[in-house]
């Protein structure tokens, strides 16, 4: 899917969203408590813990009851923790689905109950029963990324000379991964066409490049594989990644073959979600050279925004109508903006923002297998 067209998708920012949620949960019959069950997918990941208990404090501050459960990367897990909090008469549900098809039967429940369905940062596929997306312009995620090997490698239409770059890409069961891949390859593509970016393994489609549940080890394995089978005897410059935990392991991958973390030598390498340990590597110099930062405290306002507004009778604000399509409908939309973040500005974008401080990107452990 090419996704240039994508300008013509958007919305004004706080049109009405068509979507029958309201009408759904704010029956004129019931009086709304804002009672939500919040469906985290993992704690591989940091973000995804935090995000968790910091959904549950703001709905909790509002007085709102919640459950807030982890489904472990265990689909048919998170399916009986959202099935366990509909039977308990939660009122919305906000959701960070581990497998994006996998929801259809519990929803289909949900929205039978009358409960608002809120996808939370990755969109939820063939289903007629989300209601509402929250989540960051994504694209623009692997726009950042491919622009900083661009900035990096000092490429532009005239160099003549080439570089070689490889390709990583998230996991097939998140929707969000297309569109990070999309928005790299889109940015690279002018540099392939023109010769200056070679991908020497030829592996330029998603298929070929995803890690499957944003593996580190996966993604280490893969790194290790393509050094062996086409790097015995040419330089790699760069890897376009997506993801902080996928990053460190094809740094770990490029260690193990004698790399040296900041070495003129050593390949430009992106990732994303600002992570405290790629956070320590960057200021470092040990390794990941970038991170796409999405501010998760203003995701979280967000979707608790949705539910506040419903509880309240009215509808949430959306600023896109267009581009989230589901399978069964363009899902009523609100998408932040990303921050790219590099040594010279990690400070003043994740620290100045006490989003981490200094003493906990420094004390940031190692990744453990």
């Amino acid at each position: 899917m090419h996704l240039s067209r994508r300008g013509l998708l958007y919305g004004t920012a706080g049109v009405a969203a068509v979507s029958l949620a309201a009408c759904g949960a704010g029956e004129d019959s019931k009086q709304l408590t804002g009672f939500t069950g919040i469906a985290m997918p993992t704690r591989a990941s940091d973000r995804w813990v935090l995000e968790g208990a910091d959904l549950e404090k703001r709905l909790q501050d509002l007085g709102y009851k919640t459950i807030l459960e982890n489904g472990e990367d265990d689909v048919p897990a998170q399916v009986a923790q959202i099935e366990s909090m509909v039977d308990q008469g939660v009122e919305f549900l906000i959701i960070g689905a581990i497998g994006n098809t996998s929801l259809g039967e519990v929803l289909s429940k949900a929205k039978d109950k009358g409960v608002t369905i809120i996808a939370y940062d990755r969109l939820i596929l063939e289903t007629p029963d989300v209601d509402y997306y929250a989540s960051f312009d994504n694209y623009q995620v692997g726009v950042l990324q491919a622009k900083h090997i661009i900035a990096k490698l000092g490429l532009t239409q005239d160099t003549t000379e080439q570089y070689n770059v490889e390709l990583f890409s998230g996991s097939l069961d998140d929707n969000n991964s297309q569109y990070f891949f999309q928005g790299g390859l889109d940015t690279l593509e002018p540099y392939i066409y023109g010769g200056s970016v070679v991908v020497p393994s030829n592996e330029t489609e998603q298929d070929a490049t995803a890690i499957q549940q944003w593996d580190r080890k996966t993604a280490r394995t893969r790194m290790a594989q393509l050094l062996e089978d086409h790097y015995q005897d040419r330089p790699l410059h760069a890897v376009l990644s997506p993801y902080d935990g996928i990053s460190r392991g094809i740094v770990e991958a490029l260690v193990d073959a004698d790399f040296e973390p900041g070495s003129d030598d050593f390949p430009v390498i992106t990732g994303q979600d600002a992570e405290l340990r790629s956070l320590k590597a960057i200021k470092e110099g040990t390794g990941q050279t970038e991170t796409v930062f999405k501010d998760t405290r203003q995701l979280a306002e967000v979707a608790v925004d949705m539910v506040k507004a419903i509880v309240g009778g009215g509808t949430p604000d959306v600023n896109d109508q267009g581009t989230y399509d589901n399978g069964f409908k363009f899902v009523p939309s609100y998408l932040l903006e990303p921050v790219d973040v590099t040594v010279e500005n990690y400070k003043e974008v994740v620290v100045d923002s006490e989003y981490a401080t200094e003493e906990a990107i420094d004390s940031a452990p190692a990744d453990v297998d």
